[in-house]
C-alpha cells in the first residue's frame, strides 16, 4: 500500500470552494479520493468543481448553510446518495467575524453569528458524519481548520480567536470518544497563508507576519495540500487529538 493512497476513499470538505478548503480538496483529489464540496456560494462551487475535475477528480458540490443543523443533515444525506459513504471529513467552513472592536463593543447578534459560523457549523457537520461512521463500524478521519489565533490570541478579533480555540477542545474530546472506534480527530492551525481573503489585509499586517516567520516567508495554498493528505490517510492512524501548527515558525519566533 502506498503511504498516502486515498483511492476508494470519499472525503467531505466544507468551505471547499476556495482558499484553504480548495487546497485541501486539491491534495485529496491528487491522492485519489472522491470529494464532496459543501459551500454556500453556488458560483464558487461550480468553479471549484471544474478545477478539481481538471485534476482528474470525481467531485460533487452542494450549497448549504452549515450554521443550521437541518441543512447539514440534508447535505450529508445528499452526499451519501451520491457517493454511498463518507470516510474523511474536513470541517473547514468559517470566517473572521467582528473585527476592530473590543469585546464589550461587539453586539450580541455579531457574537452569536461567529459562534454559529466557526463552532456550531463544525458540530453540525461532524454529527451526521460520526453517526454514519459508527453505524458502518468503519474507520474515519475528522479534521477541523483552527488557527494560530487559538494559541496566540488576536486583539480586536476576540470572536475569531475564541471559536478557533473552542474547536481544539472539541478535537481532543472527540479523539477520546472515538479513538477505540478507529476514528482519528485532529486540527490544523494555519498561520498566515496567502489567500484571496488574506491578500486583502493591510500591507502593514502582512509585513508583520513576515517579520515573525522563521522561514522569512508566508504560507501558500499549495503548502496546505500535503498536511490534508497526511491526516486523511492511513499514515496518520496513530495520531489523534492533536493540534498541528503550520505557520513557518510564526508562533515560536522570539520577540
Amino acid at each position: 500500500m502506498e503511504l498516502f493512497d486515498l483511492k476508494d476513499k470519499v472525503a467531505l470538505v466544507t468551505g471547499g470552494n476556495s482558499g484553504i478548503g480548495l487546497a485541501y480538496a486539491k491534495g485529496l483529489v491528487k491522492a485519489g479520493a472522491k470529494v464532496a464540496i459543501w459551500g454556500r456560494n453556488t458560483e464558487k462551487n461550480a468553479l471549484a468543481k471544474k478545477e478539481l475535475e481538471n485534476l482528474g477528480g470525481d467531485v460533487m458540490t452542494l450549497s448549504a448553510d452549515l450554521t443550521k443543523a437541518a441543512a447539514a443533515r440534508e447535505a450529508f444525506q445528499q452526499t451519501i446518495a451520491h457517493f454511498g459513504k463518507v470516510d474523511i471529513c474536513f470541517a473547514n467552513a468559517g470566517g473572521a467575524g467582528p473585527q476592530g472592536q473590543r469585546l464589550h463593543q461587539i453586539n450580541e447578534d455579531d457574537w452569536n453569528s461567529i459562534i454559529d459560523l466557526n463552532l456550531n457549523s463544525v458540530v453540525n457537520t461532524y454529527k451526521p458524519v460520526i453517526a454514519h461512521l459508527l453505524e458502518r463500524e468503519a474507520p474515519g478521519k475528522l479534521i477541523v481548520t483552527s488557527s494560530i489565533a487559538a494559541l496566540m490570541g488576536t486583539g480586536f478579533s476576540s470572536g475569531y480567536a475564541t471559536t478557533k480555540a473552542a474547536v481544539l477542545g472539541l478535537t481532543r474530546s472527540l479523539a477520546v470518544e472515538l479513538g477505540k472506534k478507529g476514528i482519528q480527530v485532529n486540527a490544523i492551525l494555519p498561520g498566515y497563508i496567502e489567500t484571496e481573503m488574506s491578500l486583502n489585509a493591510p500591507e502593514v499586517f502582512r509585513e508583520a507576519t513576515l517579520r515573525r516567520s522563521c522561514s522569512g516567508t508566508n504560507g501558500t495554498l499549495e503548502q496546505m495540500e500535503g498536511i490534508a493528505v497526511f491526516l486523511a490517510s492511513n499514515s496518520s492512524d496513530f495520531m489523534t487529538g492533536q493540534s498541528i501548527v503550520l505557520d513557518g515558525g510564526h508562533t515560536i519566533y522570539p520577540l
